[in-house]
């Protein structure tokens, strides 16, 4: 299984909390990224400054503004928040300071459930209080282009991927019930039968499609407008 410490970039860009929001901006336009870690002299994480961080500055004509009656109802701490967040000329006064961070031996797995839980794009990598690494989104996407590269053909027997077939589907319950319905010749998949709807159709392509020996899918399946289970799961206790 893929960690943090394969796919990480280990020559990372960073500022301190006294770097200026202009030199922010032009790093990351030179740079070509859209977050970068703020450090302190030990090279230890105490926060990050991404493009989001700067999208509501008076110098774009962005900042946020409310109706005078509506600022009644927004806690003056929120207000003075948002004020240091867009006129702030500090990496220090910008950055977001809870920042999440990950062992270099944290799982890739994890790393994407941080991502889509989190809603960010960036996640410092972190050895003994140190800043070691950054896994961005852009990481995961290279490290799966590596992957695609790396793997050739694979020789399997028409019976042994039509087994493996039967079996991926059975997994899932859109899957088709009927083992007549896949039949395998020269590492081509044929689908037959009745799919219930366009997604059920298209998932039951793609998963033949991945298994490992397959040359390619001919789908000779018809679909109907509903959406109901292909199988009913029987409870096995009653």
């Amino acid at each position: 299984m893929m960690k943090a410490r394969d796919i990480m970039t280990t020559n990372v860009v960073t500022v301190t909390e006294n770097t200026s929001v202009p030199v922010i901006a032009r790093l990351l336009i030179e740079k070509r990224i859209s977050g970068v870690p703020v450090v302190d002299r030990q090279n230890g994480v105490v926060g990050i400054v991404t493009e989001s961080d700067l999208l509501r500055r008076p110098e774009l004509g962005t900042d946020r503004r409310r109706k005078h009656w509506l600022e009644l109802f927004v806690p003056n701490a929120q207000l003075a928040s948002e004020y240091i967040q867009s006129h702030g000329q500090m990496a220090g006064d910008v950055m977001t300071h809870d920042v999440i961070r990950v062992a270099p031996d944290a799982p890739i797995g994890t790393i994407v459930d941080i991502f889509e839980s989190e809603r960010i794009n960036h996640l410092p990598v972190v050895e003994n209080g140190r800043l070691v690494g950054i896994v961005s989104r852009g990481n995961l996407v290279q490290a799966l282009g590596s992957i695609s590269n790396q793997i050739s053909p694979v020789s399997i027997d028409d019976r042994r991927i039509r087994d493996l077939v039967i079996a991926e589907f059975a997994r899932h319950p859109w899957g088709l019930d009927s083992e007549n319905n896949v039949i395998v010749t020269g590492g081509i998949v044929y689908l037959w039968g009745v799919a219930p709807g366009p997604e059920v159709r298209k998932a039951l392509r793609v998963a033949a499609a991945a298994i490992p020996g397959v040359r390619g899918v001919q789908d000779r399946m018809t679909s109907t407008r509903g959406d109901w289970p292909l199988r009913f799961h029987q409870d096995p206790a009653g």
